[in-house]
């Protein structure tokens, strides 16, 4: 039995093309909705979806939600964001994978795609990657994060080789406005890795998928270090020229001088307004995002582990 999870907020354009990917291999597909104002609820309800409401503060905490509904008889769960395809080759493989999957092995990473402009992106060394998205339940969660979430599993994981396409068919207004946002929240992430707001708690009981530790590795060894500003044109100089991005066509250079570039400088530029901000106006951590991060509305600030009172409170 696989039970497929998906978030959504107005994603009307979206939600039939994601259902109808999942449909041949999902025993129950189950839309957690935050209230959307374009129909997404009712298109998928009609699709045949389980739809549940639940206000919004982060995916993490979204997810961990969701999980939390379904109930104990619930085998396999799957995680698939609302402008997402699952392809017909990962379909067949989970069809026939899945009923033989070890019993110790609680966690299944897929190959994730990304579509730029409607065009897959196949250069830059950025895609596939691998990410856990389909995990026994109770035997995984999604860490409290507001950047790069993944989720962590107990237990041994095996790996797919099919892909998911993450297609969104959003204007370039849209992505812009979303990654401008991305920003400010990871900005945040490095100020609470540095011990900004406090300790930061981690458990060690669970394991990331390999894509997800290398990432972070090589991000912390080599990416971090360098000056604010220049590792955000030394990546894009990576991906474009050394890992052949230009391959990609107009909107491959599109997307990795964006994503690439301008998305990291963004974050850099940001980081250097609240360190700013902090230094020379004498402002608190958590003051100077208050004033110059738009985090406001619907977002926490930190998650649930760090406001909490006696805690131990980027994707590149």
């Amino acid at each position: 039995m696989l039970t497929v999870v998906i978030l959504t907020l107005n994603e009307a354009r979206h939600i039939a093309r994601a259902i109808e990917s999942v449909r041949p291999i999902a025993s129950r597909i189950v839309v957690v909705d935050s209230g959307s104002a374009d129909g997404t609820a009712e298109i998928a309800s009609g699709l045949g979806a389980d739809v549940l409401t639940h206000p919004f503060e982060t995916h993490a905490r979204q997810l961990n939600w969701a999980l939390d509904q379904l109930g104990p008889d619930t085998g396999w769960v799957m995680r698939l964001d609302a402008d997402e395809i699952v392809t017909p080759r990962l379909l067949d493989e989970i069809a026939e994978r899945l009923p033989t999957i070890a019993g110790d092995v609680n966690g299944l990473t897929v190959r994730r795609r990304m579509a730029f402009l409607r065009r897959p992106i196949r250069h830059g060394g950025v895609f596939p990657i691998d990410t856990m998205r389909i995990v026994r339940h109770g035997m995984g969660h999604c860490e409290d994060r507001l950047m790069d979430e993944h989720i962590a599993v107990e237990g041994r994981t095996a790996a797919l080789a099919g892909e998911i396409l993450d297609d969104n068919l959003n204007s370039l207004t849209w992505w812009t406005d979303k990654h401008n946002a991305y920003a400010s929240r990871e900005v945040i992430e490095i100020l609470r890795a540095e011990g900004a707001f406090g300790p930061s708690s981690a458990s060690g009981a669970h394991r990331h998928d390999r894509a997800t530790v290398r990432k972070r590795w090589v991000k912390r060894l080599f990416y971090d270090p360098l000056p604010l500003g220049a590792r955000a044109l030394a990546y894009a100089f990576y991906r474009y020229v050394i890992r052949l991005g230009f391959l990609d066509g107009a909107e491959g250079t599109a997307f990795h001088a964006l994503q690439g570039f301008w998305y990291r400088y963004l974050v850099d530029a940001k980081l250097l307004e609240i360190r700013r901000a902090i230094q020379q106006d004498g402002l608190s951590p958590m003051e100077a995002v208050q004033r110059y991060l738009d985090v406001k509305g619907r977002e926490p600030i930190l998650p649930a582990s760090e406001t909490s009172p006696g805690s131990d409170g980027i994707e590149i």
